[in-house]
Parts: C-alpha cells; sequence; structure tokens
C-alpha cells in the first residue's frame, strides 16, 4: 500500500481494554491495546479491536468511546460474568507503576471470525495471562494475516520468559526496550545500565537474526529509540530537547501506533520511526495515554500526506 492511498487498512488489534485509575480518583479508559486501536483510527487506518469488556458502568463507557470515535466495535465483545479490566496507576517523578487487577473481562476473550483478516495482527502479553484469551489469540494466528506485530510490554508478574519467547517465533515486528532486550536474549541478572551503544546494537541485531523477524524496534525512553530490518541498516531517533513532559503513560503505545501505520503503508524505517517518535513525544506533554480530540493528530496528517 503506498502512501497517497486513500484505502483504510485493516488493523486487527488483540488484546487488554481497562481503566487506568490514577491517585485522587481520575479514571483514563486504556490499556496499550486499545491506545494502539485508538490513534490508527485518527491517523486514517480501519482498526478492529479484537478485546471484551464487562456488562457493567465501564463496559458501556468502552463501547460508547468507540463509537463516538468511529471505530469499529464489531469484536469488542461483552462479557456478563467478569468486570471491564482495570489498572491502578501510581506516579513517581512521571513514571508509571501498576497493579493490574486480575480476571478481568479482556482474561477472557472469546473466539473471533474475522473476515477478511486484517493487513496486519497486533497483539501484546499482558492479555495471554489467561488460557482463554491465550487460546483465541492462537486461533487467530490462523487467519491469514500478511504481518504479525509483537508488542512486548511486560509486566510483572504476568508474563513468563519461555512463553514470551515461543510469541516471538511468531513475530514479524517486535517492539520492546531496552530491558525487555536485554532480558529476553541474555536472560535474568542482565545489566541494562553499562551496556554501551554499539554493544546494544550488536544484541539487537543478533536477536532479529535468531527470531527470524522482518524488523525490530527497541525504545530506549528518554533517548529515543532505533530500529533495524532485515535488509535495513540501524536506523536512530532522538526526542527534540526541553519536552513539557507530564507523564509517559501511553507514550510506548502511540509510538507503536504509528510504526504500525508506517508498516501498512510501506513507509522507509527511518521516516517511520522519526514520525512515531515526534508523536509520541507529543503525548508526553499531556496526561493520559489517549485524547478525543481531532485537532491532536491534524498537524500529523498534514505532514504525512494522509
Amino acid at each position: 500500500m503506498s502512501d497517497s492511498s486513500t484505502a483504510q487498512p485493516i488493523v486487527d488489534i488483540f488484546g487488554e481494554v481497562l481503566f487506568d485509575c490514577f491517585p485522587g480518583g481520575r479514571r483514563v479508559l486504556g490499556g496499550a491495546p486499545f491506545n494502539v486501536a485508538w490513534h490508527l483510527r485518527a491517523f486514517g487506518a480501519a482498526p478492529r479491536l479484537i478485546s471484551a469488556v464487562g456488562d457493567d458502568t465501564e463496559g458501556k463507557q468502552v463501547r460508547r468511546a468507540m463509537q463516538d470515535w468511529g471505530m469499529d466495535t464489531s469484536a469488542l465483545q461483552t462479557d456478563p460474568e467478569h468486570a471491564t479490566g482495570e489498572v491502578r496507576v501510581t506516579l513517581d517523578d512521571g513514571e508509571p507503576t501498576y497493579e493490574i487487577i486480575p480476571d478481568r473481562a479482556f482474561d477472557h476473550i472469546r473466539a473471533v471470525d474475522l473476515q477478511p483478516a486484517g493487513e496486519l495482527l497486533y497483539h501484546g502479553t499482558l492479555a495471554l495471562r489467561g488460557p482463554v484469551s491465550a487460546t483465541t489469540l492462537k486461533a487467530l494466528k490462523a487467519h491469514g494475516h500478511g504481518i504479525r506485530f509483537l508488542d512486548v510490554n511486560l509486566r510483572d508478574p504476568w508474563w513468563s520468559a519461555d512463553e514470551t519467547r515461543g510469541l516471538l517465533q511468531d513475530a514479524d515486528w517486535v517492539k520492546l526496550n531496552r530491558s525487555e532486550l536485554t532480558l529476553l536474549a541474555e536472560g535474568p541478572g542482565s545489566n541494562t545500565d553499562d551496556i554501551e551503544d554499539a554493544q546494544l546494537t550488536a544484541l539487537a541485531s543478533a536477536f532479529l537474526a535468531r527470531h527470524d523477524l522482518t524488523g525490530l524496534v527497541v525504545t530506549l525512553g528518554g533517548d529515543g529509540a532505533f530500529a533495524l530490518g532485515r535488509e535495513t541498516s540501524p536506523v536512530r531517533v532522538a526526542p527534540a530537547p526541553a519536552l513539557a513532559v507530564k507523564d509517559t503513560v501511553g507514550a510506548g503505545d502511540a509510538f507503536a501506533s504509528v510504526l504500525i501505520l508506517g508498516i501498512v503503508r510501506c513507509w522507509p524505517l527511518a521516516i517511520t520511526l522519526e514520525r512515531a517518535q515526534s508523536f509520541a513525544s507529543r503525548i508526553v506533554e499531556q496526561h493520559g495515554a489517549t485524547a478525543a480530540d481531532p485537532a491532536l493528530y491534524r498537524p500529523y496528517l498534514d505532514q504525512w500526506g494522509i
């Protein structure tokens, strides 16, 4: 698909939708897959969120928000036996920590028949903590998606190294952070603080080859990100200086949404990474991972010719 295409690429987004609950009682609709789907809709794609909410006030709020934003709700299930997902967020100098409440609706996503399959299937790791959702993802992978995108997002205690490495074997593109890369490549006890750029790039290159990936993206927090492809030299981006950071919740999801947009629209890797960093840098200047305001996205749509 070319950049000038007016067609809306269908992207299947599998995983959690939940409310981030902040100190003071503020509740923000989120979850990495939901956030990615939300941004993709604003950027002119046609995301199909495959998730589940409870038969509760929060579940109705999720469905209404998606409808108001013009999102496809056909694969959003209502689970009468489990409540809508919830995460209790605490912030320390702007850095979030999460308490993810167990056994919620997104742990019980049932099998869904997608016709046609999207151009890309995105998923993370959190929603796979429950056997029902894990089984559903396995079935989804048999639908014939052209590209599989794994957004690692390890959240203690809801992951295991062996299961995550198994997911890597099924992936085409992988996004993870520096700590996740060293942990999955070298195992527990690996030191991410002392590793130099050249070592990190070599580690990433070996990781990409070992798992036969099409592309690998490593986020570096305040230092930006770098990416490499099977036939593409490493490229690196850094955020603009002197950002007015309010909180970093959802910055990685913003980054992932533009990566996906670049993949399905066949942008060069360097341009995709630059655009992803630009949008993520904008998101950390606000509270919350998304905004129901088209004006947030309009400058990027204009700049990117969408």
